[in-house]
């Protein structure tokens, strides 16, 4: 599966089923681009529990919002429709994996 890119207009639809890492991002943010690879990594590797969508926070400011993002990147797990989890900043792929097993 690949990674999702999600916009104001369809991010209720993609974080709506299931298991979905949302991560709230821009293309001038330097930790947003380190992340990057470990999400498509995750993609690749956990495909199978999680969808991973991204947000670009300057083009979808009213998500960004909804979800008080103020910092980014912002991963946010959602289940079902509902946030369960989230951190700020770069996070290794180890605490990523962390995160989503222990909402799996």
């Amino acid at each position: 599966m690949a990674i999702v890119k999600a916009t104001d207009a369809n991010f209720s639809t993609e974080t709506g089923s299931g298991l979905v890492l949302a991560d709230f991002w821009a293309p001038w943010c330097g930790p947003c681009k380190m992340i990057a690879p470990v999400l498509e990594e995750l993609d690749s590797e956990m495909s199978d529990k999680v969808k991973i969508v991204k947000l670009d926070v300057d083009e979808n400011q009213q998500t960004a919002g909804e979800y008080g993002v103020m910092s980014i990147p912002t991963l946010i797990l959602f289940k079902d429709g509902q946030p369960v989890d989230k951190v700020i900043g770069f996070q290794p792929k180890e605490a990523l994996e962390e995160l989503i097993n222990r909402n799996a």
